[in-house]
């Protein structure tokens, strides 16, 4: 059997997914290398080296590549950092290892100005109404506001206000949401204005699809379609996280979509990557990883990011028919035209620890005080994955092993996905996997992907489509 060494860039259940991708490669022994943000637990029993860089620091993650260059055939990269400071760029010159990722340059996820203007520019139907303020232009205080009220007057105060920059200020804030008046909303625009510009654009009413596509820099292979929860708590309530879970259906389509909704996407993926490609290799990876929201008026794009999503790659990767492997060499030759996947649902739920979304100032009485800071027991949930085969994966992310233990950090602890023949079978599944995890005072959302929810995304569309006519 031919050996391959992969570098993995890690940093929580996205690349550990695509860890587990890899070492259930059929075809191949595999041999990963990772760079990874901390001690994950899953990566360091599955790596023949890794190495901890705690800031993904590009250079260090460069440095790390090079001592194993003549071991290593390619390179993944779960995270946005990297990509965003060029570590394909760094690694391809200094390596010659070929990286499967866009480039410094078409990481678009680096601007949401950028965003929007490319957009403007090939599929202007696709924006909601949008303004961009720079620093630049005003000189005073007093001058910004002005402006910003009087754009708020046109979009009757519905307005999402955005960093160019991620990571910036404050974030994503949206009205009705983050506040409720115009003077929480321009104080929040301030904390990101001070950083550089800032788009306030339409809050548009709609159901939300994650749309994700390999790509080798001449294709595009469309992925299923993808339902992500980013708000904490149940019902949709509280802050905006990183994800608390996700689901796939058996088929490419989401409940709440028809085909002509799928195609229409494709479509307009398809738009952007032929006007704006570069030549043959720069977008090659997962360029197009699209927040679509489906409205009265079509789709519009909400943000396109340069990389995997997680929760959502995880609902893919479990189920990938096609040896892994063999789909990297595909994209790294230029001739992947298709992926073939199994005909299964998938449910992803995530434990996250007591401080996260802040749960514990919300619902302090449902916290295991006592749990906080303990170690996260994972044993029972990986002897169900056992037990079922492939319908369980579990995939630690901000966890860190300290001598045998493993406890949670900050960030999303751990995901289960669940495999199915239906959405509901692949939750039972995903819970059933979740509840097994003890420890840590870990909680999750109880309703990814319930039949109550999906129901009234269901209702809620065709209502819209309603309107439409």
């Amino acid at each position: 059997m031919e050996k391959v060494g992969v570098l993995v860039v890690s940093y929580g259940a996205r690349a550990v997914a695509m860890v587990d991708a890899l070492t259930r490669s059929r075809n191949y022994e595999v041999e990963i290398y990772v760079a990874d943000k901390q001690r994950n637990p899953f990566n360091l029993k599955k790596a023949v080296k890794h190495v901890v860089v705690s800031d993904l620091n590009v250079e260090e993650i460069c440095k790390f590549a090079e001592e194993n260059k003549d071991r290593i055939d390619f390179g993944l990269v779960g995270p946005e950092k990297p990509i965003i400071n060029g570590l394909r760029n760094l690694v391809e010159e200094r390596t010659g290892i070929p990286m499967i990722c866009p480039t410094k340059e078409y990481a678009i996820e680096a601007s949401k100005v950028q965003q929007r203007l490319l957009f403007q520019e090939i599929v202007p139907e696709v924006n909601p109404r949008f303004k961009i303020f720079n620093p630049k232009d005003y000189r005073t205080t007093g001058e910004v506001k002005k402006a910003v009220y009087s754009w708020l007057d046109e979009l009757e105060n519905m307005a999402v206000v955005k960093p160019d920059k991620p990571a910036a200020g404050k974030g994503v804030g949206v009205w009705g949401d983050h506040f409720q008046t115009r003077e929480q909303l321009f104080e929040h625009f301030l904390t990101n204005f001070q950083y550089g510009a800032v788009i306030i654009e339409e809050k548009i009413e709609g159901e939300e699809s994650s749309f994700q596509a390999f790509c080798d820099g001449k294709h595009l292979v469309p992925l299923p379609e993808t339902r992500d929860y980013k708000r904490a708590f149940d019902n949709d309530k509280g802050p905006n996280t990183g994800g608390m879970g996700s689901y796939k259906d058996v088929g490419d389509v989401l409940p709440f979509m028809t085909d002509a909704d799928r195609a229409r996407e494709i479509s307009i993926v398809n738009r952007i990557f032929e006007k704006w490609k570069p030549d043959n290799t720069s977008l090659r990876g997962i360029p197009f990883y699209v927040a679509f929201i489906h409205t009265s008026e079509g789709p519009k794009i909400l943000e396109n990011n340069s990389r995997p999503g997680d929760p959502e790659i995880q609902n893919i990767l479990p189920v990938l028919k096609d040896d892994f492997v063999d789909v990297c060499f595909k994209i790294l030759e230029g001739n992947l035209t298709r992926v073939e996947l199994e005909k299964s649902a998938t449910v992803v739920t995530y434990k996250v620890p007591p401080n996260y979304g802040g749960y514990i100032n919300t619902f302090p009485h449902l916290v295991r005080k006592d749990e906080i800071g303990k170690p996260v027991d994972l044993k029972e949930a990986y002897a169900l994955a056992e037990k079922y085969g492939n319908r369980i994966r579990v995939y630690p992310a901000s966890m860190e092993l300290r001598d045998s233990e493993t406890y949670a950090l900050k960030s999303r602890t751990v995901c289960v996905v669940g495999v199915g023949e239906s959405i509901e079978e692949a939750r039972q599944t995903s819970l059933e996997g979740i509840k097994a995890i003890r420890g840590g005072a870990l909680w999750h959302r109880t309703d990814i992907a319930s039949k109550e929810h999906i129901t009234k995304s269901v209702r809620h569309m065709e209502e819209l489509r309603r309107r439409q006519k």
